[in-house]
């Protein structure tokens, strides 16, 4: 069932239910009220008839007392121990009903349970005297107060016809019950519009969901509503959702063509050379020699590439690195050392160095060392100067790995950490390199709670900083 279908249905039974509520109760007050007035006009008639009778009045002259009626609708009849006495001009029509009976055995209320929900509006005192209910011939209902009269052995009975609030109730009833099913006819309609022009944002983002997987293209956006609701707040959101996943998207396009392009190289290499060994058999030793030493660069070329994609295919994917007290002393010397195999002519110094202790991974720790010192290496001219320093600063460890080698153009600082990213002087001091390192050692620092900060001025040299947060 769709959406907008049962929000209508919601408010529709919703209404319903109010509608009802409120017509129960305007009926059974309204019923009540009537009903209760009539009651409280039959005792005050039976209490002024019995005060001018007094029960001791001769039965010719009860007639004359009763010659001028307290109402049109009220009868008024005298009861003796042998039958009627005495009665109004109007008590005619009056069905006989024993007021005995009626005192022994009263009647309840003249209305029906449904109105005696309502509560009463009037206090009637019907003691000592007794209500009840009668038929006419026509089958009309008559309302019976009885009253006795002192111990003069008379009743004193006092009656109204109920057909005209019998038939306003009626009429109420059934002109709320038509009310009530219009207006909830039209709370229904009034839903169901409402509704949908309500949802009307959601049915955009389902046609721009929908576009989305037909083009595999996240360019599509969601109109906004001009109001500022939740529905614009949605839009807005889903709108951020598109523009992050189709810069992924872009992104991940980049680095599948990057990685095709770098591994191509590599791969193009080394079968070049093979097919070369393969067509010439007797070439000469020496060029056999370099044919073989080319393929074996390219092959360590190339399974560098691959541990390199791996490791980030593992950071994408979520993957935890292990932690363990760490001295990171330790690992900066142990890391220094390796570096200085491969400095050549530049030389690498450590300028200070704090015993710091922090959880760790102290491989993926070493690693990232060795990438900041190897980059510094490749980008430092021969004889020049390279440098290490461990130090704490409050609640973290910074090392900062420096040299006075070609420096890095402001225009690539941004984009030092993008994978495959290399400045074009970068290129040409290490035309091997894959451009995966800084976006390596970004991860590494983020995985251990850290930071990567770069400066760098051209012709001047490069200083990498990094934080990480000390044991508790």
């Amino acid at each position: 069932m769709a959406l907008g279908l049962r929000l209508a249905l919601w408010y529709g039974a919703l209404t319903v239910a109010v509608v009802m509520l409120i017509g129960l109760s305007t009926y059974a007050i309204h019923s009540r009220a009537h009903y209760e007035d009539l009651d409280q006009m039959l005792v005050g008639a039976a209490q002024h008839a019995n005060s001018e009778t007094m029960g001791s009045l001769p039965a010719s002259q009860l007639d004359q007392v009763l010659a001028v009626p307290a109402s049109p609708e009220v009868s008024t009849l005298v009861y003796g121990p042998d039958g009627i006495l005495a009665r109004s001009p109007n008590g005619s029509g009056v069905p006989h009903l024993n007021p005995a009976t009626v005192m022994r055995q009263p009647s309840g209320p003249a209305f029906g349970p449904l109105v005696g929900l309502a509560p009463a509006f009037i206090s009637i005192q019907a003691s000592p005297g007794a209500f009840g209910i009668a038929l006419d011939a026509n089958g009309g209902r008559w309302r019976i107060y009885v009253l006795p009269v002192s111990s003069s052995g008379r009743y004193l009975e006092v009656a109204a016809p109920l057909g005209r609030i019998d038939a306003s109730v009626d009429r109420l009833a059934w002109l709320l019950i038509v009310l009530g099913t219009l207006g909830s006819a039209a709370a229904f309609m009034a839903a169901w519009l409402v509704a949908g022009h309500a949802l009307h944002p959601i049915r955009s983002m389902t046609t721009t969901a929908a576009v989305i997987a037909r083009s595999r293209s996240f360019s599509e956006r969601v109109p906004l509503t001009p109001h500022d609701d939740e529905l614009r707040r949605l839009a807005l959101t889903f709108n951020e959702m598109l523009q992050s996943l189709e810069v992924a998207y872009e992104g991940q396009q980049r680095f599948v063509a990057d990685a095709s392009h770098e591994l191509r190289a590599p791969l193009t290499a080394i079968q070049a050379n093979l097919e070369l060994l393969e067509r010439h058999r007797d070439m000469p030793e020496t060029d056999r020699r370099e044919a073989v030493s080319e393929a074996s660069r390219e092959a360590a070329r190339l399974g560098r590439l691959v541990a390199e994609l791996l490791a980030l295919a593992r950071a994408d994917a979520g993957v935890t690195i292990r932690s363990q007290h760490v001295e990171l002393d330790r690992v900066a010397l142990e890391a220094v050392r390796e570096a200085r195999h491969l400095a050549g002519g530049r030389k690498v110094e450590i300028e200070a160095l704090d015993p710091v202790s922090l959880s760790g991974d102290p491989d993926r720790l070493k690693e990232l060392l060795l990438i900041l010192l190897d980059n510094a290496v490749k980008y430092t001219p021969e004889q020049g100067v390279i440098s290490l320093r461990l130090r704490r600063n409050g609640t973290h460890a910074e090392v900062a790995v420096s040299d006075n080698g070609l420096g890095i153009p402001p225009g690539d600082l941004p984009h030092i950490f993008d994978r495959f990213y290399r400045a074009d002087p970068a290129r040409s001091n290490d035309p091997g390199g894959s451009g995966l390192g800084l976006a390596i050692a970004l991860w590494i620092a983020e995985r251990h709670g850290g930071s990567i900060r770069i400066q760098s001025e051209p012709g001047s040299g490069t200083r990498a900083t990094v934080s990480l947060p000390l044991a508790a």
